[in-house]
């Protein structure tokens, strides 16, 4: 992968490497800052914040293969700091880029299913999904067993299997 030769070269002191590190991530970045953080600014200010800590601590990065693990525990710490901060609570607007919008109303209301997910459920959804999070990786941001993280991601994906199905059947069908 490009982003772990340009974290290896950064954890030795070369800033346009960790640029160009850091500008893959920018997509899982924002999409992992607004499972969490319910405004733009959020998102901007803990992503930034991010930037300033990785950048500062690159050099204790122990292996270079686990940059992007490395940076979304960062994240998602800077997201409990602004949460605790603001005193937001956790709710999820929703919020689609062009691509998203342009794929129709199956991916709208999905998305609205999921913001109806219990948050244990929902934050790993869309690490999952929407921040293209590994199991392992979300087990490790979120300091879970690996078990606990697939069970959940099973038991949300019956829960919007069986909502999504009720939604597709009508109201008048018992």
């Amino acid at each position: 992968m490009e982003w772990s030769d340009d974290a290896s070269r950064a954890r030795k002191g070369d800033k346009d490497a960790f640029v160009r590190a850091m500008r893959t991530l920018e997509v899982s970045m924002y999409q992992t800052a607004k499972a969490f953080l319910r405004s733009d600014a959020d998102c901007a200010d803990a992503m930034q914040e991010t930037v300033l800590r990785a950048f500062r601590s690159i050099r204790g990065l122990k292996e270079p293969a686990y940059f992007k693990t490395w940076v979304i525990r960062i994240l998602i710490n800077e997201c409990k700091r602004v949460l605790q901060r603001t005193r937001n609570v956790m709710t999820l607007d929703v919020c689609y880029d062009s691509g998203v919008r342009e794929a129709g109303y199956d991916r709208v209301e999905m998305r609205e299913w999921i913001d109806t997910l219990d948050e244990s459920l929902r934050s790993i959804v869309l690490l999952y999904y929407y921040g293209e999070l590994t199991i392992k990786e979300i087990s490790e941001e979120m300091d879970l067993p690996e078990g606990t993280v697939k069970s959940r991601l099973h038991r949300a994906r019956e829960i919007l299997g069986f909502a999504h199905a009720g939604q597709t059947k009508g109201a008048g069908h018992s």
